[in-house]
């Protein structure tokens, strides 16, 4: 199954803030909307307190940007919008340019499941102004939202290390797009499989799952519950085990193990929902194996994150899996994305641009960026310079790519389950919370200092 497919049956053309619309317009307007621009995406800080984050949605945005058209219907709908004045905010002129839109941009990349520091460019955009400009707001949606998701995962799983962790977050997840973003982005950052049934159609990850507590409720008794579950779902039995009471519970759970085990089945897994995870997870541990059913797995739940797993496995809790949801899909932290202006032509000739701020941090980067990386010693070298400058005495590889050419796709993709595995082994040799180096190059830092100063 191919990696990655569009969400939405039709083009996300309307999905943008309308202040995108209102600057097309005016670079419609005053004449300047064929003029070239580079654009860049990136973040100013890596969230979690890593020292990098994994690079998540490419896929989704060349699926965007291929399908990116307005139909008969948006245009209608534009053309319906009222000022204060009652009057039409977009003319006819406009919404004709709109009608005709067809994305014709070059676009560069930092491929899928790359590590990348803070103020390195994700997405490289060159084209003609009104173009690069329209995106901007779906690029970041897509872009921030899955980076994050994919870097919270890289982190939860170095913490897990061998410990296989699935995505259990549909239900707490920012929607049905979110849900979907994140099951993906999850896979991407090092995670075993999803819960998501959906997300394992679309995108081909492995999908697990047990049952609710309601399924016990529902049965007389907890154990009949336990054998009519493992009478339908024999080959992919994990029982839950803390409805009632845990210590009765994984009694009653090694019962039916036992009787599984005499029909040459397998009782895959108990799991834990509720309370000490470290007391419980010894204690069912011990009653397994004391049972002959050491084969069987222990599944923790309940709010997890790298945090409370890292404590519990330094403790020497017995959990063998974990199914994150909450602190995986609906974190607090976001990916501070942002996409800037860096250059504009005028004639033959380039002119680097400036954002400039009082906040330090958000002053933006101008010219042609791109960024080297070597790695040393296991320890990531990258420096940041523009392609405006001779780039040769800089060591390294470029990690921005060519993905289209002209608005069509010319990159592609390793599948998801490529990208995971390099991410994996990524974080095996380079920790994502040991710090590493980035500079900037000389030449790009005076034209920063030099436009500032202007």
């Amino acid at each position: 199954m191919k990696n990655s497919s569009t969400l939405y049956p039709s083009s996300l053309s309307l999905l943008t803030d309308l202040y995108q619309l209102s600057m097309a317009k005016g670079y419609w307007k005053s004449g300047i909307y064929n003029k070239e621009s580079i654009f860049h995406l990136y973040f100013r800080k890596v969230p979690f307190h890593a020292y990098y984050a994994i690079s998540s949605g490419l896929e989704l945005t060349l699926d965007y940007l291929e399908n990116l058209k307005f139909d008969p219907k948006e245009i209608q709908y534009l053309g319906n919008l009222k000022g204060n004045d009652g009057k039409s905010i977009f003319d006819e002129s406009i919404l004709n340019y709109l009608q005709r839109f067809k994305f014709e941009c070059d676009v560069f990349a930092i491929p899928e499941g790359t590590a990348i520091q803070a103020n390195s460019p994700i997405i490289r955009v060159e084209g003609p102004l009104i173009q690069a400009q329209l995106i901007e707001s779906t690029l970041l949606n897509i872009i921030n939202y899955s980076t994050n998701i994919a870097t919270k995962a890289a982190i939860i799983k170095s913490v897990a290390k061998e410990d296989a962790c699935f995505e259990f977050g549909l239900r707490r997840a920012n929607g049905p797009d979110g849900a979907l973003s994140a099951s993906r982005a999850a896979y991407i950052g090092g995670f075993d499989g999803t819960s998501n049934v959906q997300a394992g159609f679309i995108y081909g990850i492995p999908v697990r799952g047990t049952h609710a507590h309601s399924w016990v409720m529902s049965h007389d008794s907890e154990i009949q519950s336990f054998k009519s579950f493992a009478d339908v779902m024999p080959n992919n039995c994990t029982l839950l085990i803390d409805t009632y009471e845990t210590k009765l519970g994984i009694k009653n759970a090694i019962e039916i193990g036992l009787q599984m085990k005499a029909k040459g089945q397998h009782l895959q897994g108990v799991r834990l929902d509720s309370g000490d995870l470290y007391d419980l997870s010894n204690y069912v541990r011990r009653a397994l194996d004391a049972a002959g059913l050491s084969e069987t797995k222990i599944l923790a739940t309940n709010d997890l994150d790298e945090n409370v797993i890292e404590n519990l496995k330094k403790r020497g809790a017995k959990i063998d899996l974990w199914g994150v949801g909450t602190r995986l899909v609906a974190v607090s932290e976001s990916l501070s994305g942002v996409y800037k202006l860096s250059a504009l032509k005028n004639g033959d000739k380039w002119e680097s641009k400036l954002k400039k701020s009082d906040d330090h941090s958000k002053i933006s980067w101008p010219g042609k960026l791109q960024i080297k990386r070597e790695i040393i010693d296991n320890v990531m070298y990258d420096t940041l310079f523009s392609e405006f400058d001779h780039e040769s005495d800089i060591k390294g590889k470029d990690l921005l790519v060519k993905v289209m050419d002209k608005g069509k796709r010319i990159f592609e993709s390793p599948s998801i389950h490529q990208i995971r595995q390099q991410v994996l082994d990524f974080i095996h040799s380079i920790p994502i919370k040991k710090e590493h180096s980035w500079s900037i190059d000389n030449r790009l830092s005076d034209l920063r200092n030099d436009l500032y100063g202007e």
